[in-house]
C-alpha cells in the first residue's frame, strides 16, 4: 500500500512539473471500475452518463466504450456525445443507437426543441406548458415525465426546481396522448448524494402507482429513470453504494414487471473519484498567527465545486512534516475564493506542490476565467 501511495505520488510530481500547474488529471482506469461497480450492482438498469458531472469528450468516449449511454441537458452536451459517438460509428462500421442520449433538462429553449427534432430524442418535461412547446417545435421526440419526490438527505436539492406532482402525473401523461405524443417513460431524482436511502423506496412506489393507473386509464408505460444521486464516499459520513443497489434491485424486482426497461442517470458516482487536482503554493503570509497559503487555483476554477455542489476538498501537501491549522485561498481578487479557513498542513513554501483528490465531478465543469485565469490544463492517464 505505502509503494502503491508512494509511485501515485511521484507520477503527480511528474506530472506537473511537465505541464505546470494548476493541472487537472484524470485517470481513466477508476472511471472505467466505477463504470464496472455500478452495472455490475444495478444489473437490470443502464447507465446513461450525466454529461453535465463533467463533460470532456475523452470521459465521453471511455464511457461509452465501457457500454454507457448519456444524459445531456443542453444542444451543446447533446453534440459532445453525438459526434464522439459518430466517429466511433465511422471506426467500427456499427449503426448509431439514438436511445444511447436521453435529453433530461425538463425545460428547453424553443431554439434547443427545433434542433432536436431530426433526431426524435427522449426528452423529459414536468409541466404542461414544456408539453404544448414540444408539441409545435419538437413533436417527433419521445417523452419521458419526470415526478417531484422527496430530496430529503441530499447534498444538492433539486425537487423544488423540477418535477411534477405525483397526483398530475396521469392527467399530463393523457394530455400528452391528446396532442398525438407518447410519454414512454417516467422519471425522478432524488437529489445530487443522496445519503437518505428511503428517498428512492418513495420514489420508487410513487413511480410504481403513476405506471399502474397509467395502465388502467388506458396507456402503458415501458421506461423507468430513476435519475442520479448515488452517493460517492467523499468522506466517512458517506453512506454505501453496494448497499443502495441491494435495495433498489430489491424494490425493483418488486414492483416493476420484467418489460419495463430502467435508466439511471449516474455522474458524480461515475467521475468523482477520477481526478486529482495538482497546484503551486504562489503566496504565503500569516494572518491574525494563522498561516495562509494562496495557490494557483480556486473557487472560481476547479474548486468551483465548494460554491455550487457543496462539496468540500481537503488540500494535501507533498511535503511530510508536523501539521497545523492554515488557511488556503485561490489566486483571484475576490474574498469569495476560499478554499478552506482550517486545513491541516505542514509547513510550505511559496513554489511548493499540493493536491486535491475526488475532484472530477461538478469541479473542471463549472471552472470559469475570472479575474484572466483560465481553467486548470487536463491531463488524462491510462486512457
Amino acid at each position: 500500500m505505502a509503494r502503491h501511495r508512494s509511485r501515485y505520488i511521484n507520477n503527480l510530481r511528474r506530472i506537473a512539473e511537465k505541464n505546470g500547474t494548476p493541472v487537472f488529471v484524470v485517470d481513466h482506469d477508476k472511471i472505467r471500475q466505477n463504470y464496472k461497480v455500478f452495472t455490475e450492482s444495478l444489473p437490470r438498469v443502464q447507465a446513461y452518463y450525466a454529461v453535465k458531472a463533467n463533460s470532456l469528450p475523452e470521459i465521453v468516449k471511455t464511457l461509452y466504450d465501457m457500454g454507457s449511454s448519456f444524459d445531456v441537458a443542453s444542444f451543446p452536451e447533446f453534440m459532445i456525445v453525438y459526434e464522439n459517438i459518430k466517429r466511433l460509428r465511422a471506426k467500427k462500421r456499427q449503426d448509431f443507437i439514438w436511445d444511447k442520449i436521453i435529453y433530461a433538462n425538463t425545460i428547453k429553449q424553443i431554439e434547443t426543441l427545433h434542433k432536436l427534432d431530426q433526431f426524435k430524442p427522449l426528452v423529459t418535461f414536468d409541466n404542461i406548458a414544456e408539453l404544448h412547446k414540444i408539441k409545435v417545435h419538437c413533436p417527433h421526440a419521445g417523452l419521458c415525465l419526470r415526478i417531484r419526490v422527496p430530496n430529503t438527505g441530499s447534498m444538492v436539492e433539486l425537487s423544488s426546481k423540477f418535477g411534477a406532482h405525483p397526483g398530475e402525473a396521469v392527467d399530463l401523461v393523457l394530455e400528452a396522448l391528446k396532442a398525438n405524443l407518447v410519454v414512454e417513460g417516467i422519471s425522478f431524482h432524488v437529489g445530487s448524494q443522496c445519503n437518505n436511502f428511503e428517498n428512492y423506496m418513495q420514489a420508487l412506489q410513487l413511480s410504481a402507482s403513476i405506471f399502474k393507473e397509467s395502465e388502467s386509464r388506458g396507456h402503458k408505460i415501458k421506461i423507468l429513470d430513476i435519475g442520479g444521486g448515488f452517493p460517492v464516499r467523499y468522506n466517512n459520513k458517506a453512506k454505501s453504494f453496494k448497499v443502495l443497489a441491494k435495495k433498489l434491485n430489491t424494490e425493483i424486482e418488486r414492483l416493476f414487471p420484467e418489460d419495463v426497461e430502467i435508466l439511471a442517470e449516474p455522474g458524480r458516482f461515475m467521475v468523482a473519484n477520477s481526478a486529482t487536482l495538482i497546484a503551486k503554493i504562489i503566496g504565503k503570509a500569516i494572518r491574525d498567527g494563522k498561516t495562509c497559503y494562496y495557490i494557483d487555483d480556486g473557487v472560481y476554477h476547479t474548486f468551483s465545486g465548494i460554491i455550487f455542489d457543496h462539496c468540500t476538498y481537503p488540500i494535501k501537501a507533498f511535503k511530510d512534516g508536523e501539521k497545523k491549522v492554515s488557511a488556503v485561498f485561490g489566486p483571484t481578487c475576490d474574498a469569495l475564493d476560499t478554499i478552506s479557513i482550517a486545513e491541516e498542513l505542514p509547513e510550505l513554501e511559496i513554489g511548493d506542490l499540493v493536491y486535491a483528490e475526488n475532484i472530477g465531478a461538478y469541479s473542471h465543469a463549472s471552472s470559469t476565467h475570472f479575474n484572466g485565469f483560465p481553467p486548470a490544463r487536463v491531463v488524462h492517464i491510462n486512457r
